[in-house]
């Protein structure tokens, strides 16, 4: 059996870790305490005699294979983006939750009403926590989860984590105070690392995976580090300054909206050299196992589009549809979804054409799809 100390060797080292925070909050959600995050945002021991050496954190891991094909079995998943029941474009009814959305606010919007009909007793977003920082945080209030709207310096709908002091620390991370707080039914809002993270959780029957109740994944490009030099470079290549910048997203180009209003469009590639090192084999650009995916890719500027992928997110998205979620009106673009799910193709397509190269360099055996 393969422990905590293979992951290290086999992940860790080489710089394959996506710092989800998997193998880590599961270790001390089942209070073992013998790992933790260091300072760099990678798990590393913190009391290796605490270790039983179950293998647990080396099977989570989004990096190692052994749990994927029953994952994507008990999900029903599907080549080329997985499982999809319905896409469209959407956004929040209160002009005050999209009034700070990097989209359309959906997320929130459906958060608030899974919230106040009881669905959800509290949800892990990120909050911001510095000018270039944001963490994990288990929201347990309206009022907290609104606080976690949106765009700041530090992330967007597809970029999480900029400034080498956050490194991407993981919403997966949150989910260790869920027993302890007595919450049963939370719903996990992250990148498609951390959706599978908790997914292999859930395979495996392991704490805390029985007290979350939805999963909600975010489209994702990769995450970057917008350190001092980075953020020069951007300012050169847009021609703006960071003092005017209201807003950052990623859709078909990198976008940076200004407060006199306009809207600067740079290549994604321009992104190429700030993403983190993990990322880079990262095949997973919709969050292919998640109960909703959603992102801004394929939507008009200020709504978000979502792919339901189970029945369960599909019931909800429903329910919330007509309350606190608008609907784009699909008579008038009878092929909206068909467009959604071509955009999400072709950039799942790309990212993952881009990782299987990557590996290949890395001299790392590629994975293909079961």
């Amino acid at each position: 059996m393969k422990t905590f100390f293979h992951l290290l060797q086999e992940v860790i080292k080489p710089g394959l870790c996506h710092r989800c925070g998997g193998c880590v909050s599961l270790c001390t959600s089942v209070n073992y305490g013998a790992l933790e995050i260091g300072e760099d945002g990678r798990p590393r021991y913190k009391d290796v005699e605490k270790c039983i050496e179950c293998g647990l954190c080396h099977a989570v891991c989004p990096e190692i294979d052994e749990l994927e094909p029953e994952t994507r079995h008990r999900l029903s998943w599907s080549a080329p983006i997985g499982r999809v029941l319905s896409a469209g474009v959407a956004r929040a009814s209160d002009a005050a939750v999209r009034a700070h959305a990097t989209d359309g606010g959906l997320v929130t919007a459906l958060l608030l009403h899974l919230f106040h009909t009881g669905r959800i007793d509290g949800a892990i977003v990120a909050k911001r926590v510095g000018p270039y920082q944001r963490e994990p945080y288990l929201a347990t209030s309206p009022e907290e989860i609104m606080e976690s709207r949106g765009f700041f310096f530090d992330t967007s709908h597809n970029v999480a984590g900029l400034g080498d002091a956050y490194m991407a620390r993981a919403s997966v991370e949150a989910m260790s105070p869920l027993m302890s707080k007595g919450l049963r039914r939370v719903a996990l809002v992250g990148t498609p690392c951390q959706i599978q993270a908790f997914r292999r959780m859930e395979t495996l029957g392991v704490v805390p995976s029985e007290s979350v109740a939805f999963c909600f994944g975010l489209y994702c490009s990769g995450n970057f580090l917008f350190d001092e030099p980075h953020r020069l470079e951007l300012a050169r290549a847009g021609n703006f300054s960071w003092d005017q910048v209201v807003k950052m997203n990623v859709k078909e180009f990198f976008q940076v909206h200004l407060q006199d209003g306009t809207v600067r469009h740079l290549d994604l590639h321009v992104l190429d050299r700030l993403k983190r090192h993990a990322c880079r084999y990262c095949e997973d650009y919709s969050a292919e196992v998640a109960d909703i995916s959603f992102g801004g890719l394929g939507a008009p500027e200020g709504w978000t589009s979502f792919i339901t992928r189970t029945p369960k997110g599909r019931a909800a998205y429903l329910d919330a549809r007509g309350r606190t979620v608008e609907e784009m009106d699909r008579h008038q673009d009878p092929g909206l979804s068909d467009k959604v799910l071509e955009a999400v193709m072709r950039a799942a397509a790309r990212k993952r054409a881009e990782a299987r190269e990557h590996r290949r360099e890395l001299g790392k055996a590629v994975v293909v799809a079961l």
